[in-house]
């Protein structure tokens, strides 16, 4: 599903982001991507989405080579895969509805059948009593499960999340991943860049460790994970 063969990121001039990256994820995993601030989490998860391109060596993301993606074709690329993104970035003066609703807009999808998905993705989530709600009307806990909705409403083949807990308490963090679950076990490989220690060794799964740019461990799921 996901392949990266000695991968390096530099910029500019400073010391590598990643360096030598031989990783492999395969179709439905669920895999947790850790290390410090700065170890590289994020510029990996970039390159995946080719929002950055590598220094050196080649990634296969579904079994096409990224490197060649021509720029008109790539969202073909993008839209085998949801981000949640650190930030989330939502439009704070719209609904809840029509966050979620934006990818299947952008597609030209029609207006029954986008309906349809909105209702089903908010209920995965957890938030079908909040859809009218203005987006800067609901909590930070639950503009977080905005932006999983949205992510996974194109029906991806892959979902990324950058510190999707990073901002929430225990409690909601464990929730969070919770819907991370669910949506695994629909086939969705899912990849979730933290640095929260307590939650990865709550949910036995395969971690991938980073440290200043290197791959550092690679541990499968543990039994019964």
């Amino acid at each position: 599903m996901i392949q990266f063969f000695h991968v390096y990121k530099q910029y500019f001039r400073s010391n590598e982001a990643l360096s030598d990256i031989n990783l492999s994820i395969e179709r439905g995993e669920f895999v947790f991507l850790t290390g410090a601030s700065g170890a590289g989490k994020s510029t990996l998860l970039k390159l995946i989405y080719k929002e950055e391109e590598p220094s050196k060596g080649q990634i296969l993301v579904d079994s096409v080579n990224s490197t060649f993606i021509h720029p008109a074709k790539l969202y073909k690329l993008r839209r085998k895969i949801g981000i949640v993104f650190q930030d989330f970035k939502l439009l704070m003066n719209r609904t809840v509805q029509e966050n979620v609703a934006i990818p299947l807009l952008v597609r030209g999808e029609k207006k029954a059948a986008v309906e349809k998905k909105v209702n089903s993705t908010l209920a995965l989530v957890g938030l079908s009593h909040r859809k009218r709600y203005l987006t800067s009307h609901i909590s930070g806990g639950e503009q977080q499960r905005v932006a999983i909705a949205r992510a996974v409403i194109g029906n991806p083949k892959i979902l990324i999340a950058d510190e999707p807990t990073g901002n929430l308490d225990t409690e909601l963090s464990i929730e969070i991943i919770h819907i991370f679950e669910k949506i695994n076990a629909s086939g969705i490989t899912t990849i979730i860049a933290t640095h929260d220690l307590n939650l990865i060794n709550l949910f036995p799964r395969r971690i991938v460790k980073l440290d200043k740019g290197q791959l550092v461990l690679d541990r499968p799921c543990e039994a019964g994970g």
